[in-house]
C-alpha cells in the first residue's frame, strides 16, 4: 500500500497546483535531493527531521536537569538562611517550610488555602483560648458559629504552624520566638 502522505502530495501536484506552485515545489524537490545527497556522502547522518526530534528530546531532558539543579540550589539556600536566622527551628519544620515555599515541588502535605492574615487571626484566637485569656463571649460566638472551633482550627493549621504552637504552649520557646517563627511560617 502506498504512503498516504505521498498520495496526498501527488494529488496536490497533479490536480491542484498552478504554475507558481509547481515552481516552488520543484525548488523544494531540488533542495531535498541536495540535502539527501550531502547526507549520503558524509555517511550515516540521520534525516534532519529525525535530528530535530532528537535534539528537542535531548533539550527537554537537559532543561529538566537544569531546573532540578536550580531547585536544589534554592532549597539549600533556604535551609542555610533558616539555620542562620532561625536556629531554633527543627529539621522537620525546615522541611515543611521548604515544601511550602518551593514552587512546583510536590507537597508532602496539603497546602492551606486560608489567607495569611486570616490564619494569623485564627492562631491568635487559638492561643488566647489555650491560655484561658479569651473572653467567654468570644468563645461562645465562635462555638455558635462553628461548633468545636478549637479542633477545626487545629486541623486547618499547616503542620509547621501546629509544631510552633505546641512548642510555645509547652514553654519550649518564648513569646518573642513564637511570634517571629509564626511570621516566618506565614510569609
Amino acid at each position: 500500500m502506498a504512503d498516504p502522505g505521498l498520495l496526498q502530495a501527488l494529488d496536490y501536484i497533479l490536480n491542484q497546483s498552478d504554475a507558481s506552485t509547481i515552481s516552488v515545489l520543484a525548488e523544494a524537490v531540488v533542495r531535498r535531493r541536495r540535502d539527501l545527497s550531502v547526507f549520503n556522502v558524509i555517511g550515516e547522518i540521520p534525516d534532519p527531521q529525525q535530528m530535530a526530534k532528537k535534539i528537542s528530546k535531548d533539550l527537554e531532558g537537559s532543561t529538566k536537569k537544569i531546573t532540578d539543579g536550580m531547585r536544589q540550589s534554592i532549597q539549600e539556600m533556604i535551609i542555610r538562611l533558616l539555620r542562620e536566622h532561625a536556629p531554633e527551628l527543627t529539621d522537620k519544620q525546615i522541611d515543611e517550610l521548604c515544601d511550602a515555599w518551593m514552587p512546583g515541588q510536590k507537597k508532602s502535605r496539603k497546602k492551606s488555602n486560608i489567607p495569611s492574615d486570616v490564619l494569623f487571626s485564627m492562631i491568635e484566637q487559638f492561643i488566647s483560648f489555650s491560655h484561658g485569656t479569651m473572653k467567654k463571649s468570644v468563645d461562645k460566638d465562635l462555638r455558635d458559629e462553628m461548633g468545636a472551633w478549637p479542633e477545626l482550627y487545629w486541623k486547618s493549621f499547616p503542620p509547621v504552624i501546629r509544631q510552633i504552637i505546641k512548642d510555645y504552649l509547652n514553654n519550649k520557646i518564648t513569646e518573642k520566638d513564637f511570634k517571629s517563627k509564626i511570621l516566618l511560617a506565614l510569609s
